[in-house]
């Protein structure tokens, strides 16, 4: 049995390139932030095995932080999204 229906194509946006660019950049942004968050995850793990946990502390600190920073730039690429659409 097929499926005779037609997929409903959405037209594209056509977005300014200033736009375009500051979504690729926070896309970027959001993925380096991310790659450091989980750096210093594996490094309060690594710390925590060693049983020093002060720096395992520190680490996971760092790593929220840069988590909170990539959410941030998440954020701004949402509004970007929903403004445009």
């Amino acid at each position: 049995m097929s499926n005779t229906e037609t997929p409903i194509k959405k037209e594209q946006s056509t977005m300014p390139a200033a736009e375009n660019k500051k979504g690729i950049d926070n896309h970027v942004q959001a993925a380096k932030h991310l790659e450091e968050a989980s750096r210093h995850h594996l490094d309060a793990a690594k710390h925590h095995e060693s049983g020093d946990h002060d720096k395992a502390a520190a680490s996971t600190i760092k790593a929220q932080g840069h988590t909170a920073l990539a959410n941030e730039h998440q954020k701004e690429d949402v509004k970007h999204h929903a403004l445009n659409n």
